[in-house]
């Protein structure tokens, strides 16, 4: 075949001779294919019928219309007469660049197309029944990319048969628009579409994590920051090595999306392109149909309905929420300047306080459903009646109720900030506004009075924290000085005990001027609940080195973190050890003059807590002081530990002047 072409090429005088080599060579080539080329191109001279010869285009032809009339083997004088739209693409979805119509094919980038075309046309003329079947399952598969990009939810639990059944009408869009463009503009679109498709296919399934762990969807404007602190928790779970396989993994599977479902929308509009008569019905059916059933509201169940239009809803909602994120961070920077405290004299605040040592502490991911839970229920339940008994034993008392805090599943530092601030903080844009500002904390408060020495104790703070300033914390002991020398438990740097009492050994036992106002964050039931600590004697504790046996006889976060009823069951031992860890320290080193007042920051992701759980953490206030408790009585908190089902559910971010103001405090904006 190379010396006919150049032949062709070279001497294109002499055409008789050549007129009739095709024709005794046709026996042994594919005289089929051969004939078309010259039928169509009778006027052209030898060197043009030779090229279709050699390169064997219209072999394919055929081919690719196999599907739709499978007994139809001979060359069809209709496509080659028509080459931009029967030969444009391959039967892989490929697009032809002989075909073009503007001599491509002579150029010499075209050359190894040319030999990759002849390849596979040699292949399909060999295997046609497994290319017939190639063909059909590629289109089948690409349908099923489209159709379920289309068609996914945000939320794991709304995953079920019924929802990829149904009628995207962006489907139907898609194909039209695509059915009436040429190719190299429908070639575009495809792209820019499928690009755009598999974006969104991301962002859906980022939508179905940030549910499952955040109880929200994925903010495509603030939440991109998060990745970094969800590497860094992979890391302390699985290790270095295994957090960056989970994230070359999750790389991977988004530049396999992106190309997966371009390539799928790419394959069916040029499907459509090349079927143009049967597309064109089949999309007018469905759009019929589609009419229809939206007209008449037809679902296969409630808030199913069979004429879907998710995506464009799915488009409007991101858009909405781009919008009122950017004008959120306006208007709360407005609100976070008016502090109804902010002038109040420092000898007006706190006065019901004077005198009192104080503790704030935060439970990690101690939620309502810790209490409430049929499988974490009983065990939580009975360990707060019994530290309870403890505190009444102790000559304490302690009153009880609910906050709804302003994050959910993670984030503790917004349920911080929203505590201790006053302020809703619900998402990253509004913590940095309100952490970059001068807003009175409640940790501020007290130092503001003067009369008080203000620390905090974050043992899962590992680097710099420029937070501190604005809390108004004097002292900051992190994970790097308390002295610490045993084992880490997954994400918590130190078990809860050891914490408290480095407290105690390193800042409560010291002689004081002043009374210590304390802020305290335990996070020994920090997700993944594998392994947890187990309190060991007092006068054990140590350096730490004695959790080093505690911790490799734990189990592993791999051992539960799949598993919704292992989770439930080692989360609430979490939250027993914490709770214990807290009432054991208070009823050892606590005074009368001790007040504690310790809280859950959030409830635990949406596997533990369930995926309708509200969003509400118990909230305690101790002390031996009975005029402490009788300063909130009007609060209609329950007595003890455990707050009662209809016990006052505030927002977290009410807590702050309600607790100013009870303790005496007066507003002076």
């Amino acid at each position: 075949m190379p010396s006919q072409e150049a032949t062709a090429l070279d001497a294109p005088e002499p055409k008789a001779p050549e007129a009739k080599a095709p024709e005794a060579k046709a026996p042994e080539t594919v005289a089929p294919e051969a004939e078309a080329p010259e039928a169509e191109t009778p006027e052209t001279g030898t060197a043009e019928t030779e090229t279709p010869q050699t390169e064997e285009p219209d072999a394919e032809a055929p081919d690719a219309e196999t599907p739709e009339a499978p007994d139809a083997e001979a060359p069809e004088a209709p496509d080659a007469e028509v080459p931009e739209q029967a030969a444009a693409v391959s039967d892989t979805g490929t697009a032809a660049p002989e075909t073009d119509g503007d001599g491509d094919g002579d150029t010499p980038a075209a050359a190894p197309r040319r030999r990759w075309r002849r390849v596979l046309g040699g292949w399909r003329e060999k295997y046609p029944v497994a290319a017939r079947v190639l063909a059909w399952t590629t289109t089948a598969v690409a349908l099923a990319v489209v159709v379920v990009a289309l068609l996914m939810p945000t939320q794991a639990d709304k995953f079920r048969v019924a929802a990829f059944v149904r009628l995207p009408v962006e489907a139907i869009f898609g194909a039209a628009l695509l059915i009436v463009l040429p190719r190299k503009p429908r070639i575009a679109v495809a792209v820019f579409a499928g690009l755009g498709l598999g974006a969104l296919t991301v962002v859906n399934f980022l939508d179905i994590g940030f549910n499952e762990y955040l109880g929200r969807g994925f903010n495509v404007v603030l939440d991109w920051s998060l990745f970094s602190d969800a590497q860094g928790y992979l890391q302390d779970t699985f290790g270095k090595g295994g957090a960056l396989g989970i994230a070359a993994l999750a790389v991977t599977l988004v530049i396999a999306v992106l190309a997966l479902v371009t390539m799928s929308v790419i394959r069916l509009g040029n499907l459509a392109a090349r079927n143009t008569e049967t597309a064109t019905r089949t999309t007018l059916v469905l759009a019929i149909a589609w009419v229809t059933c939206a007209a008449l509201g037809v679902q296969y169940a409630a808030g199913i309905p069979i004429a879907s239009e998710d995506t464009m809803q799915a488009l409007q909602f991101k858009a909405e929420q781009v919008r009122q994120t950017l004008r959120d961070e306006a208007e709360f920077a407005k609100i976070a300047k008016k502090d109804v405290f902010a002038n109040t004299p420092p000898d007006q605040l706190l006065t019901g306080l004077r005198g009192k040592d104080m503790m704030i502490t935060f439970i990690e991911s101690y939620g309502r459903s810790a209490i409430e839970d049929p499988v974490m229920a009983p065990g939580v339940n009975a360990t707060l009646t019994a530290e309870n008994e403890k505190l009444t034993q102790a000559g304490f008392a302690a009153k009880s109720g609910w906050l709804t805090s302003a994050t959910y599943g993670g984030g503790s530092w917004l349920g911080h900030s929203t505590f201790m601030s006053g302020l809703w903080i619900s998402n990253q844009q509004r913590y940095r506004t309100v952490t970059a500002g001068e807003r009175l904390t409640l940790p501020g408060a007290f130092k503001k009075t003067g009369a008080w020495d203000t620390v905090g104790v974050m043992p899962g703070i590992q680097k710099a924290w420029p937070e501190q300033k604005f809390y108004g914390i004097d002292k900051l002991y992190d994970s790097h000085n308390l002295g610490y020398k045993g084992p880490k438990f997954s994400w918590s740097t130190m078990p809860d005990q050891y914490a408290l009492t480095a407290f105690e050994r390193l800042v409560h036992s010291k002689k004081h001027d002043k009374p210590l106002m304390s802020t305290i964050i335990l996070t020994s039931s920090h997700q993944p609940w594998a392994p947890i600590p187990k309190l060991v004697p007092q006068d054990q504790v140590g350096d730490g080195s004695i959790y080093n046996s505690i911790e490799k006889a734990g189990k592993k976060p791999a051992d539960i973190i799949t598993d919704s009823t292992k989770s439930k069951q080692e989360y609430g031992k979490s939250i027993q050890y914490s709770v214990s860890s807290l009432i054991n320290y208070l009823v050892k080193y606590g005074n009368k003059n001790t007040v504690l007042i310790f809280l859950g920051d959030h409830q635990p992701i949406a596997r533990v807590s369930g995926n309708h759980a509200s969003r509400d953490v118990p909230v305690s206030i101790v002390a031996k002081d009975p005029k402490v408790l009788d300063k909130i009585a009007d609060w209609n908190w329950a007595d003890g530990l455990q707050p009662k089902q209809d016990t006052p559910v505030w927002k977290m971010n009410a807590f702050r002047d309600r607790f100013l103001t009870a303790y005496g405090s007066t507003p002076a904006p």
